[in-house]
């Protein structure tokens, strides 16, 4: 096993032992990708999640989209997205995803919802773009309803295109410069309605696999792994 990989895996061991059956009991129980897989046969899983803010002790998620990535083919076969009927109410925040009480009303339970994306993400790797809102959210989602958060590898397309930009914090000086549609602008890729789960997922997974491309052009002799690439 490699040293690199070994923090997580001891996170997941625990967690394993202290979390109640059921779904991330049976993800934390599968294998996941060893670091040195090449990126051309890494399985990944885009996931996006729209909340009521951005503290996940007192907000609450309303949405999740996710979709598959397998080497460098988007899976829309296997994607999924929910709206969660038990968020309560949007509030002011409607203002920036659009989810109505009434989409709300019309939703799944967030534990059916976690159920479904942990159920996909088993044997991937998550991939979000500043991925810290989706594993903060969902590992105390996790921890409230299984008593276990949620420790896995991650790819975040923010923290590769920060890499790309030159390294820094101050790589890209212009305010929103490495947001997922700015990014995703500097390599031609269409534009999206944003704040929708599922759509922002893909946006997600398209913008890595244009990163991927960069990543070969820029050492065409190097085989890149999920070692180079995880955040």
């Amino acid at each position: 096993m490699s040293l690199l990989r070994r923090p997580v895996a001891a996170r997941r061991e625990r967690a394993l032992r202290r979390c109640a059956p059921g779904p991330l009991a049976d993800l934390l129980a599968s294998p996941s990708p060893e670091r040195d897989t090449p990126l051309e046969r890494l399985p990944l899983l885009a996931v996006d999640i729209e909340t009521t803010g951005l503290d996940p002790a007192r907000d609450r998620v309303l949405a999740v989209g996710w979709v598959p990535v397998d080497g460098g083919r988007v899976d829309l076969g296997g994607a999924g997205g929910h709206v969660v009927a038990d968020a309560g109410e949007v509030g002011r925040s409607a203002t920036v995803h659009g989810i109505t009480d009434d989409a709300l009303a019309a939703g799944l339970p967030l534990e059916d919802v976690l159920g479904a994306l942990l159920r996909a993400l088993a044997g991937r790797v998550l991939l979000a773009h500043f991925a810290r809102i989706e594993t903060t959210f969902l590992g105390a989602a996790c921890e409230r309803r299984w008593g276990a958060g949620l420790p896995v590898e991650v790819v975040d397309t923010f923290e590769l295109e920060r890499r790309a930009r030159g390294g820094g914090w101050d790589a890209a000086s212009e305010p929103g410069a490495l947001r997922l549609w700015t990014a995703r602008a500097r390599y031609g890729l269409p534009v999206y309605r944003a704040h929708e789960a599922l759509t922002d997922a893909l946006a997600c997974a398209e913008l890595y696999l244009a990163q991927r491309a960069h990543l070969d052009e820029e050492a065409p002799e190097t085989t890149t792994t999920l070692r180079h690439v995880v955040a």
